[in-house]
C-alpha cells in the first residue's frame, strides 16, 4: 500500500474529459483548486469528436447543397454536380481538429494535470489509471455516453450508429433511420440534402416526441414536403442484411429495404466496469443517481453530464460541471432544472425549445391556467428572405410569466438565447413586448409573439 500513501493528490479529480469533465476542471482552477483530469481518449469527448460539432458540420454542408440546388430561385445560377464526401469529411475533420487543439492548449495553459488512460474508481477518494492510484479530496464522475442499440440488434456491416455515419466516405443511395428523435432527424435531414432516399422508423406516435405538439406538426409536414418518408406508431421487430442491403421488419409485419440502417435510438450512460457500484454509488439502468446538487451520497463523489438521468446535452453537462466546481468551492450555486435547459435540433427546419410544452404546462399549472400563442414566420421579413415557414410559440401561466418557448424554422436555433432568458428570468409577455427587437431579423418574431400574448398583436 506504500504507493497509495504517496499517490498524487488533487482538490478535485475528474473522471472523463468531455463537456462536463473539462468544464468542471476549468471552473475549479479558476477558483484556485488543484485539478487532475483523467481521459482515456481525447479531451472534448463525444460532443467535440463524434457528436455535436462534426454533426453540425455535416448539416452545414447539407445546407450549402440545398442552396446550390435552389440557387436559381434566388437568381444565382449554380448547379449541384455532386457531393464529395472526401472533401466534406476534410472540412468537418478540420473544424474538429482546430477546436481540439484549442481545448488542449486551454487545459494545459490553466495548469490542469491531464492523466491519460482508462480510469477506474477504486475507493471513494481514489481513481486508478494504468495501475497508478490518484487521490482526490473530491471526485467528479463525468464518463459520458455511447450510441445505444436495442436488445438483440447487432451493430455491424450495414447496420450502423452515428459513430460510423460520421466517418462514411460515400453517399448511400437509400437509408432507413431507426429512431425519430434528435439524432435520427438530424441525419435524415443531412442525407436527404445529399440526395439520399430516407425513411425514418419511429415506434412512438410522432417524430421528435419530446417537443410541443405544434412543433411536431410543422416538422412532419415540412419533412413530407422535403420527401423524407417516415413510419410512426409501430415498433421495430428485426433486421436482416446481405451484400445488397438491409431489410427491416416492424412488429405489424411491414418491411422496408435500403442500403443501410442507421440505429439512432438514443445514447446510453458509460458507467459499466468503472467501479462505481463497488464504491457504493447508486446505479439505476446504468445511470448514476444523484441529489439535485449532483452529489452521489458517497463521500465527496459527484456526477455530471450524460451519466446523470435527464436531457443528454453537451451544454447541460457543461453547466453541471461549472455548478459542481462552485459547489465544492462552497459558493452555493443555483440549480437549473432540466426543464429550463435550452434544446436545439439542427435538422432543416431547425427546432429550438426551452421550458414547458403546452401539454406539460397544463399538467403542472392546471388546464385553465395556461395561455399560448403561435406567431407564424410567414409574417416575418427575414424568414421570407430565407424562404422558411415555421412558428414561434409562447406558453405562459395565466396572468403569469412565460414558462415555455417553442420554435421551428430555418436558423431559429440562433434565437434560443433570448428564449431561455425569457423563461429562466420568468419574464411576463408584457416585459418582452416592451423591448425593441431589431428589424429585419428572425429575432423580431419573439417580440411579435410576446406582443400577441400580451394582448396587443401588431401584425396579426
Amino acid at each position: 500500500m506504500a504507493d497509495q500513501a504517496t499517490a498524487q493528490e488533487f482538490d478535485i479529480l475528474v473522471l472523463g474529459g468531455g463537456s462536463g469533465g473539462y468544464a468542471t476542471a476549468l471552473r475549479a482552477v479558476q477558483l484556485g483548486l488543484t485539478v487532475g483530469l483523467v481521459e482515456k481518449a481525447k479531451l472534448g469527448g463525444t460532443c467535440l469528436h463524434n457528436g455535436c460539432i462534426p454533426t453540425k458540420a455535416l448539416l452545414h454542408s447539407a445546407e450549402v447543397a440545398d442552396h446550390a440546388r435552389d440557387g436559381a430561385k434566388y437568381g444565382v445560377n449554380v448547379e449541384l454536380q455532386s457531393i464529395d464526401m472526401t472533401a466534406v469529411n476534410a472540412y468537418k475533420d478540420g473544424i474538429v481538429a482546430g477546436k481540439f487543439k484549442g481545448l488542449q492548449g486551454l487545459i494545459k495553459g490553466k495548469g490542469i494535470t491531464v492523466i491519460e488512460g482508462e480510469g477506474k474508481l477504486t475507493a471513494p477518494d481514489t481513481i486508478t489509471v494504468n495501475g497508478t492510484a490518484y487521490k482526490g479530496k473530491n471526485i467528479v464522475l463525468a464518463t459520458g455516453s455511447y450510441s445505444r442499440s436495442l436488445p438483440g440488434l447487432e451493430i455491424g456491416g450495414r447496420v450502423i450508429t452515428s459513430d460510423e455515419a460520421l466517418k462514411m466516405d460515400y453517399v448511400p443511395k437509400s437509408v432507413i433511420v431507426l429512431g425519430g428523435g434528435v439524432i435520427g432527424v438530424e441525419f435524415a435531414s443531412v442525407w436527404k440534402s445529399f440526395g439520399v432516399d430516407v425513411t425514418i422508423v419511429e415506434g412512438l406516435p410522432s417524430l421528435v416526441p419530446n417537443e410541443d405538439a405544434s412543433i411536431i406538426k410543422v416538422l412532419e409536414r415540412t419533412f413530407k414536403k422535403r420527401g423524407i418518408k417516415f413510419n410512426t406508431g409501430t415498433f421495430f421487430q428485426g433486421v436482416e442484411q446481405d451484400n445488397d442491403g438491409v431489410k427491416v421488419t416492424l412488429v405489424d409485419g411491414k418491411t422496408f429495404e435500403a442500403d443501410l440502417l442507421l440505429v439512432a435510438v438514443g445514447r446510453g450512460p458509460s458507467t459499466a466496469g468503472l467501479g462505481f457500484e463497488e464504491a457504493g454509488v447508486t446505479i439505476d439502468r446504468g445511470f448514476v443517481i444523484t441529489n439535485e446538487r449532483l452529489h452521489t451520497g458517497v463521500g465527496n463523489v459527484y456526477a455530471v453530464g450524460d451519466i446523470v438521468p435527464g436531457v443528454q446535452l453537451a451544454h447541460r453537462g457543461f453547466q453541471q460541471g461549472i455548478f459542481v466546481a462552485e459547489e465544492i468551492a462552497g459558493m452555493k450555486p443555483v440549480v437549473v432544472d432540466d426543464i429550463n435547459v435550452p434544446k436545439v435540433t439542427f435538422c432543416d427546419p431547425e427546432i429550438a425549445s426551452v421550458g414547458y410544452s403546452e401539454k406539460a404546462a397544463k399538467e403542472k399549472f392546471g388546464e385553465d391556467r395556461v395561455e399560448s400563442t403561435e406567431y407564424n414566420l410567414a409574417g416575418n421579413g427575414k424568414s421570407a428572405i430565407l424562404g422558411t415557414g415555421g412558428i414561434i410559440k409562447f406558453v405562459r401561466e395565466k396572468d403569469g410569466p412565460v414558462v415555455g418557448v417553442h420554435m421551428i424554422g430555418t436558423r431559429v436555433g440562433e434565437q434560443i438565447g433570448e428564449a431561455q432568458l425569457i423563461v429562466n428570468w420568468e419574464a411576463y409577455p408584457e416585459d418582452v413586448a416592451g423591448l425593441i427587437h431589431a428589424h429585419p431579423t428572425q429575432n423580431e418574431a419573439l417580440g411579435e409573439a410576446a406582443m400577441a400574448l400580451a394582448g396587443r398583436p401588431l401584425h396579426g
